[in-house]
């Protein structure tokens, strides 16, 4: 499947005005979490939340980072999520947690990410 990258947008969850644009975030259905430089996050006001989280990276080595809430924002798509805070070397990723949050998947042939359609729901009885 090619890889493609995405510019966003992130907002403070209590302070919308509090905003920046992260550019170039692989998109990376494999990776769970979006991670976002920390330096972005700080920038706008985005509290640790989650500390010493444990990730386990592709070439199999763990590392602790924390977590926070953002709105992140690509294209027409958005979604409130939890963001791993990047550290410098680490790549900045959108992943499949996001995706899901857009209601989203990606297109690998055009390379973008396009409307997956109807949410599902879960079926209940009507009343007669």
């Amino acid at each position: 499947m090619g890889t493609f990258r995405v510019d966003c947008r992130i907002e403070n969850v209590g302070d919308r005005h509090r905003s920046a644009k992260v550019t170039k975030l692989l998109v990376d259905t494999g990776s769970d979490y979006t991670w976002l430089p920390a330096k972005s996050l700080e920038r706008i006001g985005v509290m640790r939340e989650k500390k010493d989280v444990t990730f386990q990276m592709a070439n199999g080595q763990e590392v602790t980072r924390s977590v926070g809430f953002v709105i992140i924002h690509v294209e027409k798509f958005f979604t409130v999520d939890e963001v791993v805070f990047a550290e410098p070397g680490d790549l900045s990723l959108l992943g499949a947690r996001t995706l899901e949050g857009f209601n989203a998947s990606v297109d690998p042939k055009r390379k973008k990410l396009v409307a997956a359609g109807p949410l599902t729901a879960a079926g209940g009885k009507r009343k007669q």
